[in-house]
């Protein structure tokens, strides 16, 4: 049998090159990692952010808007961003994320060794390793996507080194705050403000622990994770949430069992520049802070960014009363529209009237040259024939209407059409002692109409300038409400207050020219020819001069007689802030809009100083609004008691809310201008003046009669409505007192028993000497 040969032993010293070069690559390898990370610190993979950076990250902060009752009207931003602070996140929503994305978060030091083996030896498929301080150093630093394994490598690499430095420079709880504030939750929600807001239509403060599992839900992947676009995957994710913070204590299983079973709601508000409330009024407000950040530079020199900074502009506007305000304008339009629309199903130039199919087609030229359809194409050096073409061809549009937007076919052409139908309506109230408007709504829809009907358009005024020429009656002769003049027809000759032509008015009934008529009464039925002998007494040149001291752009008013019918355009802004001087005692005060702004830091940038000045005296202003209180007592405005002619009240209940039966003093005046082209009211009790403007983009586009067509009923029940509603608010404490009456009033304003003094056409001089 063979012998098995003996193993020799290896003699120890054959290992040594293995173990030493083991120790060697070992060692290499640990260099390698720290040059690795030495050199991403230094910058060679990539910009790094400095130590000044990591005291102040950049986060393209959104400037905010406020109501004068602390509420956010909206914002301007790049990025939708508004920072709140810890103490403002509930304790449900900070366990939530922690439990969620990073359980070894108040363990660890920016990286969680732990989770990175795991994710190292799984691949992944058992959880992820990045911990909250990681996707912070991703969202704040390394924006760059990584577009294959080498650079991911490199940037994960970054991501630790900014992390370990993060958590060096702050507190667990600030990491956790710039982490919500930063984060993009889609639907220009960027930041837990954002997202609280537009989800759920509250403060981070307020929300409920289920909507907190929403929010932290979407963290994973806010595009996927999109409760308008996927609930019910939205709805199984809040509930993993509500696992997790099982699994690591912060609630029982018996709450994760009935916040499970919850239905998930969602209230969405989007803050998009045209969603939200007063659009239009953020609109003007804008170039208002354009205006203000060209004259008023930073201290370093350097210009404040509307969209990055920040700001904080605190304004007049109440939120209560901008709803109210925004509520009345779209039901008393989307119901007249339906009227509007019914008595145009027979017109053959709709939605035109009182022109021919030849001043119909210069309209829509007129229109389609000033569209931006048409600016575009020229810009791309179009030819004139292909653009009129383009106006021709079917094409798939969103268009407005009153029960919502509309996916429809139509032509470009159509479309201008379509829109031109529309009756829009502009309001605007504000508190005559301070100036501060409280509503602005420049429109019917900003997202389809984004003309401004409070600042941007003039309209003539009708009969809401009356006031103007009796106020200046008083002021200058002394006139009394009780005072009469004659009804009859008269002619202002040519050549007399610069007039080229006889003018002769006619009052609104063909036979309402007989008798004797106090100026009381000629102002609440609106008789042409009283105000004609008064602007004859006057000359037109005292009463424009007049209107300029109550705020009014006067350089297109001619000096001539019949302005006193409201001929003159003059936008609804400025018809507010006039009439706010009668019940100021007659002192006017600028419109504000803005009471203060703040920079990020809550530093005040600007305070607003009033603007005022004496236009009439106490005297001659009260008497005007005495005048005007005539008009809701037996005028155009008497519905607003209660009362109007029988055949309306069925409309008007079903539009309105009819009758608005108010019993407290309301001083106000009503215009129709000719054709029934646009309908006005301004109405006024002594702490709030509110004007309305109701019509249609061209003046051609309007009512068929005066029944519909008039002030009274395309405009005053907005007014009416929004007054109910303010009244109706015990919050806003709205006067229902009389106007204050001046000490040692002269003038008679009770005419009960005033007759033996009363005025005659001939017992008053013709005209001022000017």
């Amino acid at each position: 049998m063979a012998r098995t040969p003996k193993k020799t032993k290896k003699p120890a010293h054959s290992n040594r090159k293995y173990i030493i070069g083991f120790w060697t690559l070992f060692g290499i390898g640990i260099l390698a990692a720290v040059l690795i990370f030495l050199l991403a610190g230094w910058g060679a993979f990539g910009k790094m952010p400095t130590f000044e950076e990591l005291e102040n990250p950049e986060t393209n902060l959104a400037t905010e808007i406020f109501s004068s009752d602390g509420k956010t009207l909206g914002k301007y931003y790049s990025e939708n961003r508004t920072p709140i602070k810890y103490e403002d996140l509930p304790d449900h929503l900070v366990q939530a994320l922690v439990a969620t994305e990073d359980e070894r978060f108040y363990q660890h030091a920016g990286i969680d060794a732990k989770g990175t083996v795991r994710a190292a030896v799984f691949l992944g498929t058992r959880g992820g390793a990045s911990t909250i301080t990681q996707q912070l150093a991703k969202q704040l630093f390394t924006e760059d996507v990584a577009q294959n394994n080498i650079e991911r490598v490199f940037q994960k690499v970054k991501e630790w080194v900014i992390s370990t430095r993060l958590e060096r420079q702050y507190t667990k709880e600030e990491i956790i705050t710039m982490y919500f504030n930063k984060y993009d939750f889609v639907y220009q929600a960027v930041g837990i403000r954002s997202a609280s807001k537009i989800y759920f239509d509250k403060e981070p403060r307020e929300l409920k622990i289920e909507e907190s599992a929403v929010l932290v839900g979407m963290l994973k992947n806010s595009a996927l994770y999109n409760p308008m676009r996927r609930p019910e995957l939205v709805k199984s994710r809040r509930n993993q949430v509500f696992e997790q913070m099982n699994r690591n204590g912060f609630i029982s299983e018996t709450e994760m069992d009935s916040l499970q079973k919850l239905p998930m709601k969602i209230q969405f508000t989007p803050e998009g520049h045209d969603e939200g409330m007063a659009t239009y009024f953020r609109v003007y407000l804008q170039g208002f802070m354009k205006d203000w950040i060209e004259k008023n530079p930073k201290p370093d020199g350097s210009e404040y960014n509307l969209y990055r900074d920040g700001l904080k502009i605190y304004t007049s506007i109440d939120s209560k009363m901008q709803k109210y305000a925004e509520e009345s304008v779209t039901k008393h339009i989307s119901h007249l529209q339906k009227e509007f629309d019914r008595q145009n199903e027979n017109n053959p130039t709709a939605p035109f009237r009182d022109i021919d199919n030849s001043e119909k087609e210069s309209l829509l030229e007129s229109a389609m040259q000033r569209s931006e359809r048409w600016r575009k194409m020229k810009a791309q050096g179009k030819s004139e024939k292909e653009i009129r073409k383009s106006f021709t061809e079917e094409a798939e549009m969103r268009v407005f209407s009153w029960n919502g937007t509309i996916d429809t076919v139509m032509t470009p052409r159509d479309s201008i059409l379509y829109y031109k139908s529309f009756l829009q309506a502009g309001m605007m109230s504000m508190v005559p002692q301070t100036g501060e408007v409280k509503a602005w709504v420049g429109g019917t829809n900003f997202k389809h109409f984004k003309y401004d009907h409070v600042k941007q358009g003039k309209r003539q005024v009708g009969s809401t300038f009356k006031p103007f020429v009796y106020a200046t009656a008083i002021d200058q002769l002394k006139f009394s409400p009780c005072d009469t003049l004659p009804k009859s027809r008269f002619t202002i000759e040519a050549g007399k207050h610069g007039n080229q032509n006889d003018w002769s008015p006619k009052n609104a009934g063909d036979d309402d020219y007989e008798g004797m008529v106090s100026l009381k009464k000629a102002l609440a039925q609106s008789i042409n020819t009283v105000t004609a002998r008064l602007i004859d007494k006057t000359g037109p040149r005292p009463v424009i001069d007049l209107v300029e001291k109550l705020g009014v752009d006067v350089s297109r008013i001619p000096a001539v007689p019949s302005i006193a019918l409201g001929t003159p355009d003059i936008s609804l802004f400025e018809m507010v802030s006039a009439f706010s001087t009668f019940a100021n005692q007659g002192v006017y005060v600028k419109p504000v809009i803005v009471n203060r702004i703040e920079d990020k830091n809550g530093t005040v940038l600007y305070q607003h100083v009033p603007e005022t000045r004496d236009v009439l005296s106490k005297e001659a202003a009260y008497v005007t609004v005495n005048l005007l209180e005539g008009v809701t007592q037996s005028g155009s405005g008497q519905r607003l008691r209660g009362t109007w002619a029988k055949g309306r009240q069925d409309y008007e209940r079903a539009v309105t809310g009819y009758p608005y039966d108010f019993k407290n003093p309301i001083a106000g005046k009503t215009g129709t201008t000719q054709n029934q082209s646009d309908g006005w009211f301004i109405g006024m009790v002594p702490d709030l003046a509110t004007g309305v403007w109701v019509g249609a983009e061209d003046r051609s586009v309007h009512f068929p009669g005066i029944r519909y067509g008039q002030g009274a009923t395309m405009a005053l029940p907005i007014w009416g409505m929004y007054m109910k509603d303010v009244y109706a608010d015990s919050e806003l404490k709205v006067s229902k007192d009389d106007f204050e009456r001046p000490e040692n009033l002269s003038i008679q304003v009770n005419c009960e028993n005033y007759g033996s003094s009363q005025k005659t056409d001939d017992s008053v001089p013709d005209e001022l000497d000017f």
